[in-house]
């Protein structure tokens, strides 16, 4: 039984939970993106050199990458000649098995937060300043109470106008703990925050931190003091660094990827406004081109509008018109 098979079998049962959060949220990219796909089928009923061409088309349109998309069909054309694929409608359901295979791939991402088991599990969070970075802590912090943890959030962002009150705001509405002070040095406030966290017994530690990207070498100054600050406190510390991106920026969100990744040390992606987006094939993309695992995606403004992401519900979300 191919993959494929193994979906519609796996989602017929509704045994996904928030499989109703990734149908809606990827609705946007799904109607771009599938109803192309169907169109290609009508269009040829037979696998051609034509159907390629307007296939890759479509797949970097869906912002998957254009080194994801070339990958991608190598292996449908070495699958097509091994299997004597002609039909369009048969080739569907093998695009469906490769996009699964090209994320799990050979090298094993853990979509899954290292938590500490000897302490509070401590944070980080990195990104752009407009991509949702403040908002995204004030989620998860809504999400981990809601789970039964303490947690505790520290303003990083100290010279960004508005960026601790806007944290605290969050803080407030998750009803968790806060630490933070404007206009000061982020790793003290940073080395404070955490002594709070620490006599609070927090068990999860979210630190918010600029979002400076345009400087570079200052911004990575930064984050190796502040990277200091916490393994001081918290051994094996930070335990995630995690970059938020907003989905809606495609390609210039792979190279937020490649910048930060070069700077610090990224231990997964947040993909934020999933569903005001058709470019959510990005998922993909960050994948092939920067080698990180998404963990958390936004679907909307709500507070439980971010959810831990789980690739087959994604491929699901995807394709679900096509299954």
């Amino acid at each position: 039984m191919g993959l494929f098979q193994k979906f519609k079998n796996v989602f017929k049962k509704e045994s996904k939970q928030d499989i109703v959060a990734y149908e809606e949220g990827l609705e946007k990219t799904r109607d771009e993106f599938v109803s192309k796909l169907n169109l290609l089928g009508v269009k040829f009923t037979r696998v051609s050199e034509e159907y390629y061409e307007e296939l890759e088309r479509i797949l970097i349109e869906a912002d998957i990458g254009v080194n994801t998309v070339y990958k991608l069909l190598d292996k449908l054309r070495k699958r097509v000649k091994e299997e004597h694929i002609s039909d369009t409608k048969e080739l569907g359901e093998v695009i469906v098995d490769e996009m699964f295979l090209i994320y799990v791939g050979e090298d094993s991402l853990s979509d899954k937060i290292n938590m500490n088991e000897s302490g509070p599990t401590i944070i980080l969070m990195v990104g752009v300043n407009g991509v949702g970075k403040t908002t995204t802590i004030g989620k998860l912090a809504n999400k981990y109470k809601l789970e039964g943890k303490k947690v505790f959030l520290i303003a990083g962002d100290t010279f960004r106008a508005g960026a601790v009150e806007q944290l605290e705001i969050w803080a407030k509405r998750a009803d968790v703990g806060f630490f933070g002070k404007e206009n000061t040095d982020p790793a003290g406030v940073i080395f404070d925050g955490l002594v709070k966290a620490q006599e609070e017994k927090a068990d999860i530690v979210l630190i918010d931190t600029a979002g400076r990207l345009q400087n570079k070498v200052g911004l990575m100054a930064e984050l190796e003091k502040i990277n200091k600050v916490i393994g001081r406190h918290v051994e094996g510390a930070p335990h995630e660094t995690l970059l938020v991106i907003d989905a809606s920026t495609g390609q210039n969100g792979i190279s937020q990827a490649e910048s930060f990744k070069s700077i610090t040390n990224i231990t997964g992606i947040v993909l934020t406004k999933l569903d005001g987006t058709a470019k959510g094939g990005i998922v993909l993309a960050i994948k092939e081109n920067v080698g990180l695992p998404v963990k958390f995606i936004g679907f909307g403004e709500g507070m439980e509008d971010l959810k831990s992401f789980d690739i087959e519900s994604y491929i699901y979300g995807l394709f679900k018109d096509l299954m």
